[in-house]
């Protein structure tokens, strides 16, 4: 029997759950995908033939190959639609929920693996530590301490208040196991959308625990947990992604804030989610603050929701129009890609849902296909390719796509390539050293080879320290200039307008300058930690280079040493942390009329901007410069290794006797010859 299919009246599109167009936009991804597989197999070769020492260090690079994940971070404010949109990225319209609870400050990370079916394989949540607790009820949190510190005793009860109302539903939710949650982490071989609720989504409020278990647990754990990772296998990505949910950033007590900067800092890239409703405007302050301090190339603008436009095709230019003059007015990254979309529409897709869609979205759809799609593109694609085009995940894939392989891996195999090259070329020499016996005379022996080593990983090291010492120093000198002298500024403003205006009017004074004197600063830093890295690895490589001659002679002369690269220098999104000044409502006014008299003003708001500032300076001095210095140190460690088991592998081949006929008629030998020559051809060609 022949079922003649159905068509909704309002789209007239029939729905499938398995679009054939998931992948769109991830192309550039699966050729990446390819080439490190093929990496990885010239690894595992390397590893086969390798001796014990150089296998081990054949197998680091193959686990820092398995490790590379690339990490994009949502951000945007509550219901603006970032969890939706993580769904649909992940190709599972119910994966996680939508209602997030506002009150807890969790970023939810989704650790996607290339899959054949798509499947949960672990979850692991972590709660928020005893300091960070305390700090939330003794102080209020940034908000509470801020507060404090300018005498804004009313605005301080009432963040005290919601604190107790928060710690007394946690207790009734917790019980006695309350305390002993703080600090602590939950592992699960599974996960499924009842127990994400248990730890993430706001619940009922429970009397006692056996009410809780009724209730089903949702919320149970949600006040206290401060991050969540989910493992899973997807079908849609070619290559491993971590995708991070963050909560909205307009937050009571800040804590959202400071996890959120912490996510962007271990991202490669953000994708900022705006409501089309609400698109971008000049009170988005907090979210423009933590993207100006990243590169354009590094931000991605998704507009959700367009599908409650009432009329897209026109509304859309608009839309982008406003937001391109509010990133420019706001010192914004002006030249970020601006993605127009709806979850909604993608979600529909993968759930087969098209038919039940809402009236209002139905005619936004009709609606923006007419200037979207291409008329010959689209009569050959099926229903939900269509709708999928629409819904903007293609395009956003592909910016996703070329921002991760060409700025972060393409440079990643670049990198272990390089690294593998030395290891192969060197493995073919102590090869040729057995085989041929082309060692000269005067080999020095292992001991003193070992002992030669050292002294050169000690110059190094030493110089390393010294040099990098030298530059946080200037770093932080300059950076403390910039901050005295803002105070300073900002002091003379405000004595200024009590002069002229009095204390009737509010003083405003923006902390732009503030933070572009230390981004300045920040980058000249990071470029001389980049420049000095890189010319003490060139210098290294020289070092060592002669230490090969002078222990093996001219059997070393096939060995191709690769330089290794400076580590990347993370964009300085500290910055983004909000500071008193950044406020212009009525807690600043609040605080303005608490204080009396032009010196108690001056004296007053010198004590408060250092004290906000603080926290930032320290992030920015100590925190993120230390992370440079720690990656350009583990960078030197990591090569120091491998040199270290290179040369190990060469004086053992030297002092192994060689049983020329053996080795001549064996065909292992001959095979392992082939591996290796295949290998050093795969490495050169990546390494190039």
């Amino acid at each position: 029997m022949t079922t003649a299919p159905s068509f909704d009246s309002a789209t007239q599109l029939r729905a499938t759950a398995t679009p054939a167009n998931l992948s769109a936009g991830l192309e550039l991804l699966a050729e990446f995908a390819e080439r490190a597989a093929r990496l990885d197999g010239a690894l595992a070769g390397l590893a086969e033939v390798a001796g014990d020492g150089t296998a081990r260090s054949v197998e680091r690079l193959r686990r820092s190959l398995a490790e590379f994940e690339p990490s994009v971070t949502l951000l945007g404010q509550v219901k603006s639609g970032k969890t939706s949109l993580v769904n649909a990225m992940a190709g599972w319209s119910d994966l996680l929920p939508s209602d997030v609870n506002p009150w807890t400050s969790v970023v939810t990370s989704l650790h996607l693996t290339p899959g054949p079916r798509r499947a949960e394989i672990g979850a692991r949540f972590r709660f928020m530590s005893e300091g960070e607790w305390d700090r939330l009820l003794t102080k209020g949190g940034r908000i509470g301490e801020l507060a404090g510190r300018a005498g804004a005793e009313s605005e301080l009860e009432k963040i005290r208040e919601q604190i107790e109302m928060m710690r007394e539903k946690s207790r009734q939710r917790l019980g006695k196991k309350f305390e002993l949650l703080l600090g602590q982490e939950h592992e699960y071989s599974f996960f499924d959308k009842n127990l994400v609720e248990r730890y993430i989504c706001l619940g009922d409020d429970f009397e006692g625990e056996d009410a809780a278990a009724e209730a089903g647990d949702q919320g149970r754990f949600a006040d206290i947990t401060r991050s969540a990772d989910l493992w899973l296998n997807c079908k849609t990505v070619p290559f491993r992604m971590c995708l991070r949910d963050t909560p909205g950033v307009n937050d009571t007590f800040m804590m959202r804030e400071q996890v959120t900067i912490q996510a962007i800092r271990d991202s490669r890239l953000c994708v900022v989610v705006l409501s089309a409703h609400q698109a971008l405007s000049s009170v988005d302050m907090g979210l423009i603050r933590l993207i100006s301090n990243l590169r354009s190339r590094d931000v991605l603008i998704f507009v959700n929701r367009i599908d409650e436009l009432q009329d897209p095709a026109r509304q859309i230019p608009e839309i982008e129009a406003s937001i391109r003059q509010t990133l420019q007015d706001q010192n914004g990254p002006t030249e970020a890609a601006i993605i127009f979309g709806s979850a909604y529409w993608a979600n529909k897709v993968l759930s087969g849902g098209l038919e039940n869609m809402s009236d209002i979205s139905s005619k936004a759809l009709l609606n923006y296909a007419e200037v979207a799609l291409d008329g010959s593109a689209a009569a050959a694609a099926s229903p939900s390719d269509m709708v999928w085009d629409l819904s903007g995940l293609p395009e956003l894939f592909r910016h996703i796509a070329d921002r991760v392989v060409s700025d972060g891996g393409e440079a990643q195999l670049a990198k272990l390539a390089g690294s593998a090259l030395t290891i192969a070329s060197s493995q073919s020499v102590a090869e040729t050293i057995t085989l041929e016996g082309t060692g000269n005379g005067e080999q020095l022996s292992a001991e003193e080879i070992s002992r030669l080593f050292g002294e050169i990983e000690h110059a190094f090291r030493a110089r390393l320290e010294t040099e990098f010492g030298e530059l946080m120093t200037a770093y932080h000198q300059r950076a403390d200039r910039a901050h005295v002298n803002f105070i300073e500024r900002a002091t003379h403003s405000l004595i200024a307008h009590l002069e002229s205006h009095g204390e009737k009017e509010v003083w405003e004074y923006s902390p732009t300058g503030l933070r572009m004197l230390l981004r300045s600063a920040y980058n000249v830093f990071g470029t001389r930690a980049q420049t000095l890295t890189n010319q003490l690895f060139e210098d290294l490589v020289g070092d060592l280079a002669e230490l090969y001659c002078k222990a093996f002679g001219a059997a070393v002369g096939g060995i191709q040493m690769g330089v290794p690269m400076a580590p990347e220098i993370p964009s300085p999104v500290a910055l983004g942390q909000t500071i008193a000044l950044d406020f212009r409502d009525g807690w600043w006014k609040s605080w303005w009329r608490r204080t009396r008299g032009y010196k108690a003003f001056a004296q007053t708001f010198k004590s408060l901007i250092s004290a906000e500032t603080e926290d930032f300076m320290t992030q920015l001095k100590v925190v993120q410069a230390g992370e440079v210095r720690a990656a350009a140190t583990q960078a030197l460690s990591d090569y120091l290794a491998e040199q270290r088991d290179i040369l190990n592998e060469i004086a053992t081949r030297t002092d192994r006797p060689a049983d020329m006929q053996r080795l001549f008629f064996d065909q292992e030998a001959v095979t392992r010859r082939e591996t290796l020559q295949t290998a050093l051809d795969t490495f050169t060609r990546y390494a190039a």
